[in-house]
């Protein structure tokens, strides 16, 4: 018998009112992984993690997470599923009105993992895992440049040891240098943790360097899912479309395959 994924996606149907986003995709992600989903902007790439996440509520589908579903689950077996996983926004999503070390700890805090007392000190730990000081403990989400930025959004991530961490466009906004410098971080975090990966990006250079395997999410399902060693030679007109960046193939920009918002 073949090993139970991680996290099992069937038939999964998202509409924002006329507009039907997830059209029955179908995922698979195996256990310590590291999966990444690459489409368009538009493709409905975040109304996946959101849906995974429990932010939006699917139409139709199945959603497993070990075996377990979680579509219609009672809310403590979803809420203990999800406590599982940590993730990294595309924009940091750092609370404003808080220090560096309480948006590090927020979520060991909530659930109770750690006591207040000893929170900062949880936080400065993690904080060195992702190559900061002591010293931004301290400072404000304002006074961070966007890699900073980034880092911290990460540490906070992997703050309370999650058995998933989830990725949304984790380059996005970063130039060259400190995109390789966060993609380095993400797999040296994950191996560390022994975690199962699972991101969204258009950035190719990212996906080459972070993924074991690579799905390609087009007009609300997946086209072709494979090792991201087959990426170049994958046989599937979307994928070599989207890799090689064409303006011309089966993808049909600006509309609601690719570009559409």
């Amino acid at each position: 018998m073949s090993e139970t994924p991680r996290l099992r996606i069937r038939g999964l149907h998202k509409r924002f009112g006329v507009k039907h986003v997830l059209r029955g995709l179908d995922l698979n992600v195996a256990a310590g992984g590291s999966t990444v989903v690459i489409g368009g902007s538009g493709t409905g790439k975040s109304v996946l993690l959101k849906c995974i996440l429990g932010i939006l509520q699917p139409d139709e589908g199945s959603i497993q997470v070990d075996g377990q579903e979680l579509i219609g689950a009672a809310p403590a077996v979803v809420a203990e599923a999800r406590a599982r996983i940590g993730m990294l926004f595309q924009g940091g999503a750092l609370f404003d009105s808080l220090p560096v070390w309480e948006n590090v700890a927020f979520g060991a805090l909530a659930r109770r993992q750690v006591e207040r007392r000893n929170a900062r000190a949880l936080a400065v730990e993690t904080l060195a895992k992702v190559g900061l000081g002591p010293e931004v403990a301290d400072l404000s989400p304002a006074e961070l440049s966007g890699g900073m930025q980034k880092r911290v959004g990460l540490a906070r991530a992997i703050c309370t040891r999650p058995e998933m961490l989830f990725f949304d466009e984790p380059t996005t906004g970063l130039d060259p240098i400190m995109a390789e410098v966060i993609n380095e971080l993400i797999v040296d975090t994950v191996r560390k943790l022994g975690a199962t990966a699972l991101s969204i990006t258009h950035d190719m250079g990212s996906v080459r360097r972070i993924a074991d395997r690579v799905a390609m999410l087009y007009d609300g399902r997946i086209v072709w899912a494979g090792p991201v060693a087959d990426l170049d030679h994958s046989g599937n007109d979307f994928v070599d479309q989207f890799v090689n960046g064409r303006a011309v193939g089966p993808i049909r920009v600006g509309a609601a395959g690719i570009g559409s918002g």
